[in-house]
């Protein structure tokens, strides 16, 4: 190697060691700068969560889920709605209250305040909790019906099949959404105690007012301003009891073993309390009791034949040509359909000479008939 080699060498090891400085020094740039932009973007999430963390480490924090839920935004609101009014509400609250804004009129309730209502609509109406129940958004349902039935026959093989018009038809059911409404008075003093659980109250007094009325309209109503009623569906087939004043035992074996046997797995009796009276003395001719009492002490179960008997306060009671007994299955036989959306208007102007607020509400429901084969009636005539 020669001396002017060597010094070449010499002279570029500093500008090697100098490349590889500067690159250290890059690359701990560009580390530092990803660093910083990470770290900002994720600081309102680590914000939020050490917010989060402080919260619960207070005492009492840690509440049960159904707790929380009591305390969400949109029920917290409407609760502040009921006792106060918009008035007394700040903007965020109005904001999350208009979110449920009936154009109609008032407030949409939320989704707890509509299911405690609805809970306890079933004690009051024994039919909604018989029947099948749907949401529906429209004014009105239409559901397709078959009214005629495929006709099969016998043929040849090159015989010509014979052309019938009584073969499988469709037509279709139709039940218009009827408007229910109705108003709760509550006084000032009740509403600006806070120790008073006022979502429950209004709840329950509003599921004993539609419940009574609903009860009613889904067994005696004509579709008049209400839904249509078993009771006033002609296309129910009927037994009679073969006596002009009474309920015989035979009438009602009668009446079991004329509902086709697919609808009697799940078929239920239903009578007002006063012929529930009459029935349970009914006895066999071996001198049995035809109704029985089943069940656990203090919850027994009544039955007929083997199926359920139901309170239906809206039936009428034993007499000439009244219809005091149903049988059947109403979970096919008879549709209830919810119109989607509960409002609930404060008016608290009508009724404050009387130290009261006027909670006006409305529901729109429908119900009809959807198998009259899957239901039978008892008429109380000789034949």
């Amino acid at each position: 190697m020669t001396e002017s080699t060597m010094e070449d060498e010499n002279a570029a090891a500093p500008d090697l060691a100098a490349l590889e400085t500067k690159t250290a020094e890059l690359v701990a740039g560009v580390e530092t700068k990803m660093t910083a932009a990470i770290t900002a973007a994720l600081a309102p999430l680590t914000d939020r969560l050490g917010k989060v963390e402080t919260t619960l480490r207070r005492p009492g924090a840690a509440v049960a889920p159904e707790t929380k839920g009591a305390e969400a935004p949109e029920r917290k609101a409407f609760e502040n709605y009921l006792r106060g009014g918009t008035a007394g509400m700040d903007y965020t609250e109005v904001k999350t209250l208009r979110t449920g804004d009936d154009t109609s009129a008032g407030y949409l309730a939320p989704a707890e305040f509509i299911a405690e209502v609805d809970k306890n609509i079933v004690l009051w109406s024994p039919v909604r909790q018989l029947a099948t129940v749907r949401n529906t958004t429209r004014g009105s349902v239409e559901l397709p019906k078959r009214i005629g039935r495929p006709t099969a026959t016998w043929v040849e093989e090159l015989e010509d099949r014979e052309d019938t018009e009584t073969g499988s038809r469709y037509g279709k059911s139709a039940y218009e959404v009827k408007e229910l409404t109705a108003y709760v008075d509550v006084a000032f003093s009740t509403l600006e105690d806070a120790a008073v659980d006022i979502f429950a109250e209004l709840a329950g007094d509003l599921a004993e007012e539609f419940g009574q009325a609903e009860g009613q309209a889904f067994v005696t109503g004509n579709g008049v301003k209400r839904p249509m009623g078993f009771m006033s569906d002609t296309t129910i087939p009927s037994v009679v009891t073969g006596d002009a004043a009474k309920i015989l035992p035979d009438s009602l074996i009668d009446l079991f073993h004329a509902l086709p046997s697919p609808y009697r797995t799940n078929a239920v009796w239903g009578m007002n309390s006063t012929t529930l009276g009459a029935c349970r003395k009914l006895k066999t001719t071996t001198g049995e009791y035809l109704l029985s009492m089943t069940g656990l002490a203090g919850s027994p179960v009544t039955t007929i034949l083997g199926r359920p008997v139901v309170e239906l306060p809206d039936m009428p009671d034993v007499a000439g040509d009244n219809i005091p007994v149903v049988f059947g299955d109403f979970a096919q036989g008879y549709r209830v359909f919810d119109r989607v959306g509960f409002s609930l208007l404060r008016d608290d102007l009508t009724q404050r000479t009387k130290g009261k607020c006027r909670f006006h509400a409305r529901k729109r429901v429908a119900g009809g008939v959807r198998k009259s084969e899957a239901l039978r009636k008892l008429i109380v005539a000789a034949s």
